[in-house]
């Protein structure tokens, strides 16, 4: 029996593919892409795919025979050709691939095109609930299927650890938010424990747009999505870098290099390889190199560049375009600049086996990569991974992801055809120390960084997310917790229930005064203080809470513990000076004006800059300004600067949630004690709690309580039940206390 774990890789094509030949049904391995590079894997994982086997079936007795020659390890999803033409071709290739790459004039909005990636997502989601077990790992992988991590959360809940990785960039809201399925396809990425990027700024873009769009908010790589936490990430893809460099110093290599060499005679060699698609810079790449032979005259008969473009979406109207111009471009310069014994440009437009390849990458001095926007691209990797003698000089757009990590190389902006003729010049004339010096500081970052220790990290963090968020599940109020609650509130005799207001029984609103307490609640407090002891203990003024609870039968604490009400009386816990505030007011006030969408509220003994309203990006730069700005003038006058829940707040030190609370325990001894809160500033009062209280963060923050719940509503329904509990109880009922581990 095999005990490794199971990671179950969901892609839109398997590793192998289905072909019809005069013998029946041929299976053979996918070339190139991610199957490719996780088939290298000598992984600790048993690996199983989900894919599309790349053949329509015409019955089921075709798919019985392709599934059953297909062993164990891999999944079909049997698709329609109508199905891969709309969803394939149509939604993931004509709206997503180029909106994502910043092509708006090709990005197409069908409303068909979206209903069949709908349902396509839908099928290969049944896929994988049909052969998943519990705790099995699964691993979404790019653009076809940013559904899918959402669907599958709705089955199987938090019964498998769920990734997904987008290999193409994300593009910046302004793009993102032309789609009409904005939201359901960020939905469906956040469906995800952990969705990884290749970059940083992909992943910055995806944050932004899921804020401006669903209003998540994110904390340190953690959004928050419904009562759970999804948390996003960059992991660069690397190469089978032992593969390639391996592969450089083989017999047949070699041979191919010899042959390559008399075939091209003795110049300078240019490489280029691509497959034939739009966001490459083809075009700019050939006139780059037209400028260059223009420019630089001398270099005629002694530099040649070997493009090889391999073949892709020829039925796509755009894509045929495309070859049809670099055709003209290619016999263009070639007409123009080559001589008898000389020829320019050498064009082939297919793709060649491997060892040709590997052979074209070392016999070449010059690796020109020059998309307009990618992912990645690996190219670069195998042109540095493929030099045997450690000479070679890369060019490569800045547009690329992998320009972030290949630091050796000569970055140029694919769209300045001129700079990269420039480029192309330096990289001809650079000495070999300089390029060994170069290539060897690239050869050894991505002998490091390889596909397998990109999949290994990207399964290391999701694996440690995934126990994260189980033992946040575990802090939850569930069922079994409630009942608990309830019992034991019910045999207490002196029972304390201490509560903040906003985001803990009342949502968050942009304007404070906004969020005033409905009907419902004052009847729940109401009916709560009957059976308890109840201090709402707030950061509000005393002035908003002696209006909103003045007539109700509850205790009221005010500004974090400033003021506190009993016996319907407000008292000023010591005396305060307010001089401070002809200090911090301007620094405020000069902040407001610096960021729109934010304000100012002034309480009697504190001051709080509110962002709620303000752009997610300016308000997060803002917030820290602010404090390094504030805590020069706060030091000497003994305040505290707190970093709330879209507010920073400056406030009286010695005084806070904590202080207050306790005062309140020091009361008599309770045999019941509750405290429900949701930002920085209640963990003072838990912290300070006795072990046997239930204390309880709203939200999934980090924190000092014991238990957690997912909003407002569901502390309401919490308060209700304990409430209603009372009506009957069992007084032969055994309660112990007990906090989670």
């Amino acid at each position: 029996m095999n005990s490794k774990p199971k990671l179950l890789i969901v892609a839109n094509r398997l590793p192998v593919r289905f072909e019809k030949s005069s013998a029946g049904l041929r299976m053979v391995e996918s070339e190139g892409g991610l199957a490719t590079g996780l088939a290298s894997l000598n992984s600790q994982y048993t690996k199983e795919w989900v894919g599309w086997p790349g053949l329509y079936t015409k019955n089921e007795t075709q798919e019985q025979e392709i599934t059953g020659r297909m062993g164990g390890s891999y999944h079909p999803v049997f698709l329609t050709e109508k199905e891969v033409e709309l969803y394939y071709n149509g939604f993931s290739n004509e709206t997503l691939w180029p909106l994502h790459h910043y092509f708006m004039k090709h990005t197409k909005y069908n409303s068909e095109y979206w209903e069949h990636y709908r349902l396509v997502n839908e099928k290969f989601c049944d896929k994988v609930v049909e052969v998943a077990q519990e705790g099995d790992i699964i691993w979404v992988q790019d653009y076809h299927l940013m559904l899918l991590p959402g669907l599958l959360r709705e089955k199987l809940g938090s019964r498998n650890p769920i990734g997904f990785f987008l290999h193409i960039p994300f593009p910046s809201y302004e793009l993102f938010r032309t789609l009409p399925w904005r939201k359901e396809l960020l939905q469906g990425m956040l469906g995800a424990d952990l969705v990884g990027f290749h970059t940083f700024e992909y992943m910055r873009h995806f944050v932004s747009t899921a804020y401006r769009v669903l209003g998540y908010e994110s904390r340190l790589g953690a959004i928050q999505v419904e009562g759970r936490l999804s948390y996003v990430d960059s992991f660069s893809m690397g190469i089978n870098f032992e593969k390639f460099n391996k592969a450089a110093g083989s017999k047949d290599v070699l041979k191919q290099s010899h042959l390559f060499r008399k075939r091209f005679g003795d110049v300078k060699l240019v490489l280029s390889v691509d497959r034939l698609d739009y966001t490459k810079g083809i075009t700019n790449r050939l006139k780059a190199f037209d400028a260059l032979l223009t420019k630089h005259p001398e270099l005629k008969e002694k530099v040649s560049l070997i493009m090889l473009t391999v073949p892709s979406r020829d039925n796509v109207t755009e894509y045929g375009n495309l070859k049809v111009e670099v055709d003209e471009m290619v016999g263009y310069i070639n007409g123009k600049y080559s001589t008898m014994m000389w020829t320019p440009v050498h064009y082939f437009y297919r793709s060649i086996p491997f060892e040709q390849l590997v052979a074209l990458y070392d016999l070449a001095d010059i690796g020109l990569v020059t998309p307009l926007r990618d992912g990645m691209n690996l190219v670069a990797k195998e042109y540095i991974a493929s030099k045997s003698e450690g000479t070679g000089v890369l060019v490569l757009s800045e547009m690329a992801g992998a320009a972030i990590e290949l630091e050796g190389a000569l970055r140029i902006n694919p769209n300045d055809m001129d700079g990269m003729a420039d480029a192309l010049y330096e990289a001809l004339h650079m000495d070999k120390k300089e390029q060994r010096e170069r290539m060897e500081k690239m050869q050894q970052h991505l002998a490091i960084h390889t596909v397998e220790k990109w999949a290994s990290d990207f399964i290391s963090a999701l694996n440690g997310i995934y126990k994260q968020s189980q033992k946040q599940e575990k802090m939850t109020i569930n069922g079994k917790e409630t009942l608990e609650i309830k019992e034991a509130f019910a045999q207490a005799s002196d029972r304390l229930v201490v509560l903040d207001y906003d985001g803990t029984l009342r949502a968050f609103t942009d304007q404070p005064m906004d969020a005033a307490p409905d009907e419902e609640l004052k009847e729940l407090l109401d009916q709560l203080s009957h059976h308890a002891t109840v201090v709402l203990l707030s950061g509000r003024d005393h002035f908003t809470m002696e209006e909103w609870f003045g007539h109700y039968n509850v205790h009221l604490v005010a500004e974090h513990g400033v003021w506190s009400k009993e016996n319907g009386m407000w008292r000023q816990v010591r005396e305060l000076s307010t001089a401070w505030k002809r200090e911090v007011y301007p620094i405020l006030t000069n902040f407001v004006e610096r960021t729109p969408g934010s304000f100012i509220e002034e309480k009697p003994f504190s001051l709080a800059f509110h962002y709620r309203k303000a752009d997610i990006w300016l308000s997060e730069m803002r917030a820290p300004q602010l404090m390094n700005a504030l805590a020069p003038v706060c030091a000497p006058h003994q305040l505290n600067v707190l970093d709330g829940n879209k507010v920073v707040e400056v406030r009286i030190s010695g005084v806070d949630k904590g202080s207050a609370a306790q005062k309140w325990l020091t009361k008599k001894p309770w045999d019941f004690v509750m405290a429900i809160g949701d930002d920085v500033t209640d963990e003072d009062m838990f912290a300070i709690m006795p072990d046997y209280a239930y204390t309880i963060k709203v939200g999934m923050q980090p924190t000092k309580a014991h238990w957690r719940l997912k909003g407002c509503d569901q502390v309401k329904e919490l308060l209700q039940k304990m409430a209603a509990g009372l009506v009957r109880t069992d007084s032969n009922l055994h309660v112990s206390y007990k906090k989670a581990v």
